[in-house]
């Protein structure tokens, strides 16, 4: 079985369209690039990743495709299109004709209307993505939880993925109000979640370990481990650690379940969820 880092990103720094970028977040102003990555993913056992798109345009989609087609550790990319747009189906038939297109992702996390995703156009385009066999990553902050339930609860043969646990706010031990809608989610079984972006949600220069156990058991008994992947967040990890910290972080708490168990969580879950065919 394959090894994976099922999130990570790729971008040749443009300071305009890349304006998320903040001076706060300074390190990432820079490209970061397959082979920055490769080297990484290599040398910690990794046998691929999938790149998970940062811009939502299709020249992104392009962009990560070539990528792909040029580094064959790329085993899938997930891009963007405009779930509302009236010629969506002519996107996807593009689109799908690449092998290495698994799935889309918008930003909802930056949506000013927080029930964005309940939309009845943006629903329109969930619905469109099963007949290509396409995936869903949900990018989210924990206030949009809630309306996730319900965004979910729509789409039962749809597959899911739920990007960074949801970013809970782990630097203030917030964690009541995300456990519970965490659990309610899990409850569909069509929903996986990537354990991603913590240390980012962390104190960046004092996180400890310990910080994350809590959100790890929660997410563990939620989800079990065969809707659970390993994703760095390359390179995002690198404001508040290293591809290897967090890659460490997440085998030293798995370091006692079983061989197969740690394989679903390590490429497993990924291979299946993306249609991963190497």
């Amino acid at each position: 079985m394959l090894k994976i880092d099922a999130h990570q990103h790729f971008w040749k720094y443009d300071p305009v369209r890349d304006n998320w970028i903040t001076d706060e977040l300074q390190i990432l102003k820079h490209d970061f690039l397959p082979n920055n990555l490769g080297i990484l993913l290599k040398s910690a056992g990794f046998d691929g990743c999938i790149t998970v798109q940062s811009d939502q345009s299709e020249y992104e989609n392009a962009f990560q495709l070539n990528n792909a087609a040029e580094n064959p550790f790329i085993k899938g990319v997930v891009g963007w299109l405009d779930l509302q747009a009236e010629n969506l189906n002519e996107r996807l038939d593009y689109f799908s004709q690449f092998d290495k297109f698994k799935g889309i992702r918008h930003i909802l996390q930056a949506e000013e209307q927080r029930d964005f995703m309940l939309r009845p156009k943006f629903l329109n385009g969930i619905r469109a993505l099963r007949q290509y066999n396409l995936t869903y990553d949900i990018l989210i902050y924990p206030d949009q939880l809630a309306y996730t339930e319900t965004f979910v609860a729509q789409f039962p043969d749809q597959p899911f993925v739920i990007d960074h646990l949801a970013k809970p706010n782990i630097k203030q031990k917030d964690i009541i109000d995300w456990k519970k809608n965490i659990e309610n989610i899990a409850k569909f079984e069509n929903v996986y979640c990537k354990l991603s972006g913590l240390i980012t949600e962390a104190d960046w220069n004092n996180w400890k370990p310990n910080d994350f156990k809590p959100y790890l058991d929660i997410a563990l008994e939620a989800f079990g481990t065969k809707r659970l992947m390993f994703g760095s967040d390359w390179p995002v990890c690198n404001l508040a650690g290293s591809f290897q910290q967090v890659h460490q972080l997440i085998a030293d708490y798995f370091d006692s379940f079983t061989q197969t168990e740690q394989i679903h969580i390590f490429g497993g879950n990924a291979v299946r969820f993306y249609n991963i065919f190497d």
